[in-house]
């Protein structure tokens, strides 16, 4: 017996390339991400925790029960489980420096979108730059957080992380902008209520029809999330994006990504940040930058 056989023989459920295959649809479906043939056993990982809190026994009849209830609320634990949520404070440094020298540009109150913001340290860092860049813990801003994940942004939202995540920051920004857990709460800190206070968390699907956020914006940061879509999605997501830019906003991808062959709608301007290709005339009406509707 081969050590693959021994292996999936040992597993608790049963889940075969079928019941792989039909997952992978669901997901694309229902978020706009792709999983690769190499994310089998991550996926059994993941969803094999559904089935043990479901009370389930198999994967044929988890999934059958998805299909057959689209407005289920297991279908937000379903995406919950796959969605990859890696971040950490200031990623990708060299952005928030561009960011800062651009907000001093713009009109206030600035408008940021973060997203795909995951457990809050992306939306977190810009609410830090936009502190520096103005010289004020209530700068002239406000900064929407969006994801797909409804764990990742109850984390995001509480704000408290352990004391490790930002060992690698400088000690004057850790003093400024972290308070530090004593006694019970030791080994754990908390940013400051000012950059809670500038950042709205609410749920969004980018492959959703219709978003719940207007703009115009002077930053979206949409970073290291395009990498989980097929090209066709990636081109819909920013065609959407778009029309939600002021004529002089910034549009900040992942390191990874290149829109420059999905979509004629922008043009790259620096390191992985990029402009609309064609300003349009200011001085549109404004609008609010976030329905207050469901999600």
């Amino acid at each position: 017996m081969t050590d693959r056989v021994k292996s999936e023989s040992s597993k608790e459920f049963n889940f075969n390339s079928r019941d792989f295959d039909r997952v992978r649809e669901l997901i694309y479906k229902r978020a706009g991400i792709s999983l690769a043939d190499s994310k089998q056993e991550m996926v059994y990982s993941r969803l094999a925790r559904r089935l043990r809190a479901t009370g389930l026994t198999s994967f044929t009849e988890y999934l059958n029960k998805l299909e057959g209830d689209h407005d289920s609320q297991e279908w937000e634990a379903f995406t919950n489980a796959l969605t990859t949520n890696l971040t950490s404070f200031f990623r990708e440094e060299h952005h928030f420096p561009i960011l800062a020298e651009h907000v001093k540009k713009c009109a206030t109150p600035v408008s940021i979108w973060c997203s795909a913001s995951s457990t809050g340290e992306e939306p977190y860092s810009i609410a830090m730059t936009l502190c520096e860049a103005f010289g004020t813990m209530r700068p002239p801003a406000q900064i929407i957080a969006t994801d797909i994940d409804t764990n990742v942004l109850n984390t995001a939202a509480k704000g408290v992380y352990n004391a490790d995540r930002i060992e690698k920051m400088s000690q004057e920004r850790i003093r400024k902008f972290f308070l530090k857990g004593k006694g019970a709460q030791e080994g754990l800190v908390r940013v400051r209520q000012e950059l809670r206070d500038l950042i709205t968390f609410k749920q969004l699907n980018l492959l959703a029809d219709s978003w719940p956020v207007s703009g115009e914006f002077d930053a979206i940061f949409c970073r290291n999330v395009m990498i989980y879509f097929d090209k066709p999605t990636q081109g819909k997501i920013l065609k959407k994006f778009a029309p939600l830019m002021k004529s002089d906003a910034l549009l900040f991808a992942g390191h990874s990504e290149n829109f420059l062959y999905v979509t004629d709608e922008l043009k790259l301007k620096g390191k992985t940040v990029y402009e609309l290709a064609n300003s349009r005339t200011a001085g549109r009406p404004s609008v609010s930058h976030l329905h207050k509707g469901s999600l």
